[in-house]
């Protein structure tokens, strides 16, 4: 069985690591280079680095970051925000990451995805799928949205018959897009996507678990990786999301910055629950003569 991977993630505003619940009210969790190099030497299986605001303000990712990241693991990085050309992939594959990860772009023009997958390979090509559930009356859905891309409403959670449905969000979750979640994900895997990166808007900081239910919709319905994000507050969270939800990866990002729990920790846990994941030694850090 393929050893589940735990992926600490680096939400990045202004050059510092934030962190901040349902997309907002960031604070600073410290600096990006040190922190990977702590997760690094705690055995981190890879490394997601999110500039979250380069979308939203219109501006190209900050390179020098990344590759001063880089330069400090020798994990998978995965690199996403603001990315919107085959340029923007080049210039961050050449900073020193490894894969790319690709959100507001692909909506915008989902042939991008294509291109992308065409020129450096479907290993390289992350796609991001905000969804966030939003209560169908009132909806409105763009006419761009294509008929079988269009959201697909389903029973709410607060028992009343609510109908809502998964609406696909970019821009740092500011925009909603009429996109269906998992009919989305089937998309940009048809596309070329090698892997996604399944983020809960409405579970996104809140430590109270992921949303099972939409990853195990979407890792049921398509055959690429499916990387769930939001809402680790505990390691049986991730233990969940790779059992019951169906994830090859669990994505956290509060637990590990703020020290509630390392990665280690949290491998150990998962392996006392029966989930196989990578253990490595970790290496003393260098004291100066």
């Amino acid at each position: 069985m393929l050893a589940k991977r735990i992926i600490p993630c680096l939400d990045v505003h202004a050059g510092r690591v934030v962190k901040g619940v349902n997309f907002l009210n960031l604070r600073d969790a410290g600096d990006p280079v040190d922190i990977a190099a702590r997760y690094e030497n705690e055995g981190a299986d890879e490394l997601v680095f999110l500039d979250i605001t380069a979308s939203h303000e219109e501006r190209d990712i900050i390179l020098d970051v990344v590759a001063r990241t880089s330069e400090v693991v020798f994990m998978p990085l995965t690199v996403g925000g603001g990315i919107r050309t085959l340029d923007d992939i080049r210039k961050l594959l050449s900073a020193g990451c490894d894969k790319v990860s690709i959100n507001s772009a692909a909506v915008t023009d989902p042939n991008f995805v294509k291109e992308a997958a065409l020129r450096f390979g479907s290993q390289c090509i992350v796609v991001n799928i905000d969804p966030k559930r939003v209560p169908v009356a009132g909806a409105t859905i763009p006419e761009s949205v294509p008929e079988h891309l269009r959201v697909q409403p389903r029973p709410g959670k607060n028992g009343e018959g609510e109908q809502v449905y998964w609406d696909v969000h970019v821009n740092g979750g500011r925009k909603p897009t009429g996109l269906d979640a998992v009919e989305w994900a089937k998309e940009v895997e048809r596309l070329g996507a090698g892997e996604l990166v399944l983020t809960s808007m409405d579970a996104d900081g809140t430590k109270d678990g992921f949303d099972i239910e939409i990853t195990k919709a979407v890792s049921e319905a398509v055959n690429i990786p499916v990387i769930a994000s939001g809402g680790a507050g505990h390691p049986q969270h991730l233990c969940d999301a790779v059992t019951a939800g169906g994830a090859s990866a669990a994505l956290a990002a509060s637990i590990f910055h703020y020290g509630e729990f390392t990665i280690q920790e949290t491998k150990e846990y998962m392996a006392q629950q029966g989930v196989t994941v990578r253990m490595v030694e970790q290496t003393a850090p260098s004291q100066a003569e």
